[in-house]
């Protein structure tokens, strides 16, 4: 291997041999075994390559020094965007957990191989192809993660400059339609709770509706709490992870807030846990499961909330139900978050204390999830 690793200072070094030239060469990075120092060392020994394979090799090494950033940048059409992209990734993946790698990387990646070895040099005409091609969000969401990785490429010292800073398009309005992130009224709540419990095919889900509804917490959250993270008198909720169902893994909470849901003696959060708890349960077994005993996910979720296809015909949910009768509007079931940090304030609970109890911060609790506007009418018991 031409890059080693100097056993007392643990600091990256290239070694390697040239024909034509008797002596060893040497070269000093400076830049400790890390992941993302890796990544540095590997393209510069790349460029060394590339240099001894066109003729134009530096034997003084002088224009491969670790720390200079004029000869260490490579000019940016050097640099096809799918390379760059890979190695973006691979530094993204020493610190990010799958499921956001997933999510957010997993539709770019696929669009970077559509784009083959284009240049980074040609990011006007990647930015028309896109629009062309996807749709605005898209194309918009794609511009400002190329961008990111080429800012990191210009810390990295991989590329001379950022050619997509200047690329970037206007954030795309909202749809006037889309309410997903507003709240349900209280009343509003509990006829989406009563639809539930009555329902002929979908009654069976009515625990983890009140359950999602009277905690706010992330729905990845519920899917993965267990028996062990509950106390004996169902009065102490510990959680501590989360099911990602695109990957279909158990992780750590989004962001790796450990915290405990207190609810009192015979509130209904209690006397829920209380009345679905077996007699003997295993610290391991779910608290939430389809009808069949599996883990519950996104899809299913959606499939009991907004609608679901069997066949060639679409049978809607029960909250979709509701609002095609008139009953409700339709939201998205994150609203349950929403609605529970929006009455939780209105009902006198302060936002430290909410954020808290959902595992966010308080500027995220009063900037997404506090909706005034829902708040109007008069404050039923919460």
């Amino acid at each position: 291997m031409a890059i080693t690793i100097d056993p007392k200072t643990q600091k990256l070094n290239i070694r390697f041999r040239v024909n034509g030239y008797d002596k060893q060469f040497y070269l000093s990075s400076g830049l400790k075994d890390l992941a993302k120092n890796r990544i540095i060392v590997e393209s510069r020994w790349e460029e060394i390559q590339r240099d001894i394979a066109l003729g134009r090799f530096d034997p003084t090494l002088k224009s491969y020094k670790f720390g200079n950033h004029q000869n260490v940048a490579l000019p940016v059409e050097r640099e096809p965007l799918c390379r760059l992209w890979d190695k973006f990734l691979a530094f993204q993946s020493q610190h990010l957990e799958l499921s956001t790698l997933e999510s957010d990387y997993k539709q770019i990646t696929k669009i970077v191989t559509e784009l083959s070895s284009k240049p980074i040099e040609d990011a006007p005409t990647i930015r028309d192809w896109l629009l062309t091609k996807y749709s605005y969000h898209t194309a918009y969401k794609t511009l400002a993660a190329f961008s990111r990785c080429c800012k990191w490429g210009v810390d990295s010292f991989l590329i001379s400059s950022n050619p997509f800073e200047k690329m970037q398009l206007p954030s795309p309005k909202k749809n006037s339609n889309e309410n997903g992130d507003k709240a349900y009224t209280l009343e509003q709540r509990d006829l989406i709770i009563t639809a539930f419990e009555s329902h002929p095919k979908f009654s069976h889900y009515s625990s983890l509706i009140k359950f999602l509804f009277w905690t706010g917490c992330r729905h990845g959250e519920a899917f993965a709490l267990t028996w062990g993270d509950v106390s004996r008198e169902c009065t102490r909720i510990s959680i501590t992870k989360a099911y990602a169902s695109r990957v279909r893994v158990v992780k750590g909470t989004k962001n790796n807030k450990r915290r405990v849901f207190s609810c009192l003696q015979g509130s209904k959060l209690q006397s829920l846990l209380a009345e679905v708890k077996p007699d003997s349960p295993d610290p391991k077994e779910l608290i939430f499961k389809s009808p069949t005993g599996q883990r519950l996910n996104l899809n299913i979720l959606d499939k009991c909330w907004r609608a679901h296809d069997v066949g060639e015909y679409r049978y809607n949910g029960v909250v979709r139900e509701l609002a095609d009768q008139g009953i409700v509007p339709y939201l998205k079931a994150y609203s349950t978050r929403h609605t529970f940090a929006t009455w939780a304030i209105a009902s006198g609970a302060s936002p430290e204390k909410v954020a808290y109890w959902i595992g966010d911060n308080v500027q995220t609790v009063l900037r997404y999830y506090c909706h005034p506007e829902v708040t109007k009418a008069e404050c039923p018991d919460f």
